[in-house]
């Protein structure tokens, strides 16, 4: 079966490519290994300059790049230039910073019975080859978060990117070949996803990260457990956005527009459940119908777009379904919740309200906001946890007691206080509970993947 690259638009095939032959994929794998042993050769400064020329790389082509996943997925254009630019930054963040995070760190003294003394330190050794199975809604960033740390690290990659995405997963690796990285030290695999947990299973490959839903998650790990490699997971999540009765309401509103409906509404992070205290929920709700209804949606190459389509029409469908299902259980419609008639897979921005206690349970991945009233601030932390993703939360209030209460108790990765939840290269990334494992970025996320060798040499 073809992997192809459709337009979400308007449907067109953009192009399609033949999957890897068990022989192709066979030599990829031979490659990768040959690839890494002249790499982990590299010094520490060769591979900071090489992530600095693909990030010149980056900015040089934005342009070209960004279109590209506009055309593939829908994100709309200017999300994409930003993309791009990320993408950029977290290489030259590993450069700036790799030699820090990967300098030896001395240990004790070992005087020995006789009077002798060993040295001792740890070294922060490359792994191996590192397999990324990664999603199509970020199709740049989410590898790049991946990609940067493990080349900085001295690993070697090769990338599963999702299947309607293929021309993104192809322009990052001949970014990389670009670049001036030895040849098959970042590959793609153009293969299907049942081929994945045998990969898991080749000797050649060490450890790996995904990116995906809790069963793909759940499958990946699996797979790894059996062959004893190590996995990084990034799953689902269900964030919830918090305002109390101290927020800046005008700032609130305008950024819970932003945090759901980002990559039009596909985003792990995204802001998903609105949890509203009862003093400042009616003109909360209010002011975020308005704002949902007047947002433009339309063609994602057009810069005036801010909501474009999702990235597939089974994507749509099952997000209709999810929210037609809410209805069934008694939920409110407050806006939205109509396919519009029209091309692209397009999906109008919508909000729900007295939810059923089976939506804490749902990830939402599109336009779609769920509204929970509470009294307090303890009902509100309550209402939060009870869900079983963790990846992020965001939090609004001017209250100092509030804000730690907040700090402390809620349950997830991370916590945004006054402000939307994002990825940053400087900062750990990643989720607790159904949401995943192990972390990505910053100097955290370049650790998952080397070997902490200790070291022990007596004086002669």
């Amino acid at each position: 079966m073809a992997i192809a690259s459709i337009n979400p638009w308007d449907g067109s095939v953009l192009q399609t490519f033949t999957p890897l032959t068990d022989e192709e994929l066979e030599a990829k794998l031979g490659l990768a290994a040959t690839g890494f042993t002249t790499y982990r050769q590299w010094s520490i400064p060769q591979r900071a300059a090489g992530l600095n020329r693909l990030a010149t790389l980056l900015h040089q082509q934005r342009e070209t790049w960004a279109r590209t996943m506009t055309l593939e997925m829908g994100k709309p254009i200017r999300a994409a230039l930003a993309e791009v630019d990320k993408s950029a930054w977290v290489c030259r963040y590993y450069a700036e910073q790799g030699a820090a995070f990967l300098q030896d760190q001395a240990g004790p003294l070992d005087t020995l019975p006789d009077g002798t003394v060993a040295q001792t330190w740890v070294r922060r050794e490359p792994l191996g080859v590192i397999l990324a199975v990664m999603p199509w809604n970020f199709p740049f960033w989410q590898v790049f978060r991946a990609l940067a740390p493990a080349l900085m690290a001295g690993n070697g990659f090769l990338l599963k990117h999702a299947s309607n995405v293929p021309q993104s997963a192809l322009g990052i690796e001949q970014l990389v070949t670009q670049a001036g990285f030895p040849a098959g030290v970042m590959q793609t695999l153009l293969i299907e996803a049942h081929r994945v947990a045998p990969l898991l299973a080749d000797s050649r490959i060490q450890a790996a990260t995904l990116t995906g839903s809790e069963a793909a998650g759940m499958a990946f790990a699996s797979a790894a457990g059996r062959a004893l490699k190590k996995t990084v997971l990034e799953l689902g999540g269900s964030d919830p956005f918090l305002v109390l009765p101290s927020a800046d309401l005008e700032t609130a509103v305008t950024t819970a527009v932003t945090a759901r409906m980002l990559n039009n509404g596909q985003s792990c992070i995204a802001a998903k459940r609105f949890i509203l205290h009862t003093a400042i929920a009616p003109t909360f709700t209010a002011q975020l119908v308005e704002r949902f209804q007047a947002l433009t949606i339309g063609d994602p190459l057009d810069p005036a777009t801010e909501l474009g389509p999702l990235a597939t029409p089974a994507l749509r469908d099952e997000l209709h379904r999810q929210v037609t299902e809410m209805l069934h259980q008694g939920a409110q419609l407050l806006c939205g919740g109509q396919i519009p008639p029209g091309q692209g897979n397009c999906y109008p921005p919508t909000l729900l309200t007295h939810l059923p206690p089976s939506a804490r349970h749902i990830e939402f991945f599109g336009p779609v906001g769920l509204i929970y009233e509470v009294a307090d601030l303890d009902q509100a932390i309550q209402v939060a946890n009870d869900c079983p993703f963790g990846l992020g939360a965001s939090a609004w209030t001017r209250d100092p007691q509030e804000q730690q209460r907040l700090v402390t108790e809620l349950a997830s990765g991370s916590v945004f206080i006054n402000g939307m939840v994002r990825s940053d290269p400087r900062l750990p990334f990643g989720g607790i509970k159904q949401s995943g494992y192990g972390r990505e970025l910053g100097e955290w996320g370049l650790l998952e993947f080397v070997n902490l060798k200790t070291v022990w040499v007596k004086e002669s």
